[in-house]
């Protein structure tokens, strides 16, 4: 990979990359394409997928009121995992787009449409991903394993939603959330409704955020005939986005309420203090959203990280109540 034969346009940022990130700054010319494939310059995929891991399994904790040793593996492996599985994902859904990033304004400056890499060294860098991430998912127990073997089916599909419905990201909302259900089950050994509900949770905070996300593309996506939920909703998002609010704050309290120990007064409020405090970050979102303001729309997709955290300060709080 080393050798790859690079055009100009390998010397110049993505257009949607985080200014000044580490990828365009430190990393070596030759590795920055594949760095760039795995979003290594825009980190906030990875921990839009790596949160809903930290919640399964800090709900579960909370659960069983049986903190491990492994549970700290547990969390470092999923980070690692989502590193590197979001960068799988990334580069695959780089390969099935390359046709479609090449007509839209924010996506022709990545690598593949650039010329920056081939396609074929791309699927090789997506398995070398996948690979590592399975070395690190085989240290977990054999449901959580099932669990993230499955995993891949919806990651393969989701880069072709947008091909045949309006509901591209539900497909996303399937796959960015699984973590909350392996999670879970790698500290418990199975899977239980609380991580069921809560991955529902987490699939209404995607159709939030990605709709957010998907406003940026709409007129490249409605010339090239691209499905989103962003297109569909149209003017009637700011109405979509509360709804998707409202989900999200009921089906988290709704899997916290079912998780808490009994009896346990204090832990519940603290737990509880998680979605409510979430659903306040959502509405001012809500409030400083412009559809036809691209700057304002990536501020606020970014700033989903925040929103996710919410709900890890508080989880973790109430292990210690």
């Amino acid at each position: 990979m080393a050798g790859t034969r690079q055009r100009p346009e390998a010397e110049t940022s993505v257009a949607d990359a985080v200014q000044g990130n580490w990828v365009d700054r430190y990393a070596p010319a030759a590795a920055r394409p594949y760095l760039r494939l795995s979003r290594m310059d825009r980190p906030i995929g990875t921990w839009l997928l790596l949160l809903p891991c930290w919640w399964g399994l800090l709900l579960a904790m909370v659960h069983d009121s049986q903190p491990r040793l492994f549970d700290a593996w547990i969390f470092l492996g999923c980070g690692i995992g989502a590193l590197l599985m979001r960068g799988a994902g990334c580069t695959w859904n780089d390969i099935t787009d390359r046709d479609i990033d090449g007509s839209v304004a924010r996506t022709a400056s990545r690598p593949i449409p650039s010329g920056q890499v081939t396609a074929r060294q791309a699927l090789i860098w997506a398995v070398v991903q996948s690979l590592i991430a399975f070395c690190i998912l085989i240290t977990f127990p054999p449901m959580a394993i099932a669990l993230g073997v499955l995993a891949l089916l919806p990651v393969a599909v989701y880069p072709f939603a947008k091909r045949f419905t309006w509901w591209p990201q539900v497909f996303l909302g399937i796959a960015f959330n699984w973590g909350a259900l392996l999670a879970w089950t790698a500290h418990t050994g199975h899977l239980e409704g609380p991580a069921v509900i809560l991955y529902l949770g987490g699939m209404a905070w995607t159709l939030f955020y990605d709709t957010i996300y998907a406003h940026q593309d709409i007129e490249d996506d409605a010339l090239i005939g691209v499905k989103s939920t962003a297109r569909l909703f149209g003017d009637n998002t700011p109405a979509w986005l509360a709804r998707f609010l409202v989900a999200t704050v009921a089906l988290i309290g709704v899997a916290v309420v079912w998780a808490a120990p009994d009896g346990e007064i204090l832990q519940l409020v603290i737990l509880l203090c998680g979605p409510w405090a979430m659903g306040w970050h959502m509405m001012w979102q809500l409030r400083r959203l412009r559809l036809d303001d691209t700057t304002r729309l990536m501020h606020l997709f970014r700033s989903n990280r925040d929103a996710g955290l919410i709900i890890v300060l508080f989880f973790a709080a109430a292990l210690f109540a």
